[in-house]
């Protein structure tokens, strides 16, 4: 895991139907380590997304903007090991950088506050406006430098309102350098599965805060296919 930690990387995101899911498996058996906690190869994770109350990062992204910002709490349940992130998306690339906290956090302190500035989010008023819970399984390239994860059983909640992506798979590579020839690649290539963008953050966003309080006319088109991919 030292060797694929992947701070600073590219990412290409797929999105699958998880009856699918056990024939992409059955493809890359053997080009991958699965990494497991405590015998656990499928641990929860939570994650805690800050914004302003103008929702200033969601709307970043709904523009498009190739250079924005994410900033959350990470949760690794299973281990109860907690970071504070900062997630840099420039031009495609991906930067990431990240402290340890203290866990079951729902406010920043100002030692986060401290990082945060330092990691050059500018932003004073960040309040907690989601949280995500998943299942995760991670993959350790045998012959390259690249981890797979595969999230799954994604739940969204925020005050009173929760959703949940039934039967929805995300799959994302984290590589060094774009390579489209891995294994897994490959497979899915095969499995006519495509490269295809999608935002946790701003699904969840969408689908707690409510289509007539938050802007989402350039995200209409992924509602529409995750809500078809449900169905497979």
């Amino acid at each position: 895991m030292d060797k694929v930690a992947l701070m600073d990387r590219i990412e290409t995101k797929f999105v699958l139907s998880l009856n699918k899911l056990p024939m992409v498996l059955d493809c890359i058996k053997n080009d991958y380590r699965v990494v497991s906690f405590d015998d656990n190869k499928t641990p929860a994770y939570r994650t805690l997304y800050f914004d302003t109350d103008s929702l200033f990062f969601y709307h970043e992204h709904h523009r498009k903007r190739k250079d924005r910002y994410k900033v959350r709490f990470r949760n690794y349940v299973d281990s109860n090991i907690t970071f504070l992130e900062v997630k840099h998306k420039k031009n495609g690339r991906v930067d990431k950088q990240r402290i340890k906290v203290q866990n079951e956090k729902i406010n920043l302190s100002q030692e986060d506050e401290l990082f945060l500035k330092e990691a050059k989010i500018l932003k004073n008023d960040l309040k907690l406006k989601l949280i995500n819970n998943y299942s995760r399984i991670t993959l350790v390239s045998k012959s390259s430098v690249e981890r797979v994860t595969i999230d799954f059983n994604i739940r969204f909640q925020f005050n009173e309102q929760s959703s949940q992506l039934e039967n929805i798979g995300i799959i994302e590579l984290k590589q060094p350098f774009l390579s489209r020839e891995t294994s897994v690649f490959r497979a899915l290539r095969d499995l006519q599965i495509t490269p295809y963008n999608v935002s946790k953050y701003c699904i969840g966003v969408i689908k707690t805060h409510g289509k007539e309080n938050v802007k989402y006319n350039r995200f209409k088109k992924k509602l529409i296919r995750l809500d078809k991919i449900t169905q497979e």
